[in-house]
């Protein structure tokens, strides 16, 4: 069986092209980009490259040209068209294309609440002392916080994401690595912690408060987070003291619960954007459950309380959903979703989230313990959950967008 030839393989660049480097700069205005390559145009110029950056009313062009013809006279009809425009024009020939992009692409995002000149100049020094390149950057917002994405070239990302990981501890930013490309584009999963990471409180507190016990519940609650006490242990201990409270405080509490700001924008965008959401929980699916539905979560792993005529006994139903617990439902969620763990996020605050942050593609500690914080891939210092979007390399412009365009309520 035969086929019909196809259509020949297109020419590959040729590195002794005559090629011509033109670099714009001044005020913006409507038309520039139309006046540079109507200009351009008549010479009958190839495009070969082509950038463009606007900040505070100021535009910076770059455009990479084969001339075709006589590139004196393209040069100087650019130059005449711009000088209408009150542009500056800087003309340099060369040979060839851009020089090949070196391998191993990382996605680096620095963020401040100021983000400071040092900051940024100790991320840029540790990047050329790892011998990687800033090849582009880009802000992806100013408000809450201020947040760049840096497109690095010849990186080793896991070595990289340690130095800076150093530098985040050094000079108070946060920093995360990530690998570039199609790596950080398409499906993912996104699981969560509860208790102060999606919603600001701690359940149990919340319900000791009914039984009388509060204080008492809030230190063990503690030193669990601080990984002093085993998880399950406080978990139990901490669940006995509010044996005979009636069910329907589960309800009053459920009531009381205050969302993290940003939680209802994060999770809103992961699902526009086609990404699973889930919740995994040292707390109760009592209360987790009501709130993943309103918020729209996909999956919920959490402790059941044990409920006997009508009031707590004091006991959990099942295995408890403690730290193994969390990285187990993790790689459960993740086999079931068809995904690679390279492509899981996982957020969280405590101790009990550190197994599951390190089995995630990326592990975000979110306003974390200090024990937390060293041990995972990047933090988040803020006190706005949608922050994390910004290290997923989504912009605030992009939210706001999507927002008005739904029509969607802040939060």
């Amino acid at each position: 069986m035969s086929s019909a030839p196809g259509p020949p393989a297109p020419p590959l660049p040729d590195p002794r092209q005559r090629t011509l480097l033109l670099t714009l700069d001044g005020p913006d205005r409507p038309g520039v980009t139309k006046a540079v390559f109507t200009a351009a145009s008549t010479v009958g110029a190839e495009v070969l490259d082509l950038e463009q950056v606007v900040v505070r009313g100021h535009l910076a062009l770059s455009v990479l040209l084969s001339p075709a013809r006589d590139e004196n006279v393209l040069v100087d009809r650019i130059t005449r068209a711009a000088d209408e425009l009150g542009m500056r024009v800087v003309a340099e020939a060369g040979l060839g294309d851009n020089a090949p992009r070196p391998t191993g692409r990382a996605a680096v995002v620095v963020m401040g609440a100021p983000l400071r000149a040092h900051q940024v100049a100790a991320v840029a020094t540790a990047i050329a002392a790892h011998g990687a390149n800033i090849d582009r950057i880009r802000r992806l917002s100013r408000y809450p916080v201020t947040t760049v994405e840096l497109d690095v070239s010849g990186a080793d990302v896991a070595g990289l994401r340690h130095d800076l990981s150093l530098v985040s501890h050094e000079v108070g930013a946060d920093i995360a690595v990530a690998p570039a490309g199609l790596a950080r584009r398409g499906a993912r999963l996104v699981v969560m912690d509860v208790d102060s990471t999606l919603i600001q409180d701690e359940v149990i507190e919340l319900l000791a408060q009914h039984a009388g016990r509060a204080e008492e519940v809030a230190a063990v609650t503690e030193a669990a987070m601080r990984g002093e006490l085993d998880f399950a242990q406080s978990l139990h201990a901490r669940v006995a003291t509010l044996a005979g409270l009636p069910e329907s405080v589960l309800a009053d509490v459920r009531d009381a619960v205050r969302l993290t700001p940003g939680a209802r924008t994060l999770v809103r965008t992961l699902k526009r954007l086609g990404l699973t959401v889930a919740v995994v929980s040292g707390g109760f699916a009592e209360v987790v459950e009501p709130i993943a539905r309103d918020l729209g979560v996909d999956h919920v792993r959490a402790n059941r309380l044990e409920v006997v005529d009508g009031h707590l006994t004091g006991r959990v139903l099942g295995d408890v959903v403690d730290r193994a617990g969390k990285a187990a439902a993790l790689r459960e969620l993740a086999a079931l979703e068809g995904l690679p763990l390279t492509r899981t996020v996982a957020i969280g605050d405590g101790a009990n989230d550190l197994d599951m942050l390190a089995a995630a593609g990326l592990g975000v500690a979110f306003n974390a313990k200090p024990l937390v914080r060293r041990q995972a891939d990047t933090a988040v210092t803020v006190p706005y959950l949608d922050a994390v979007l910004f290290l997923l390399g989504i912009s605030r412009e992009e939210i706001e967008d999507a927002d008005a365009a739904d029509d969607a309520p802040l939060g």
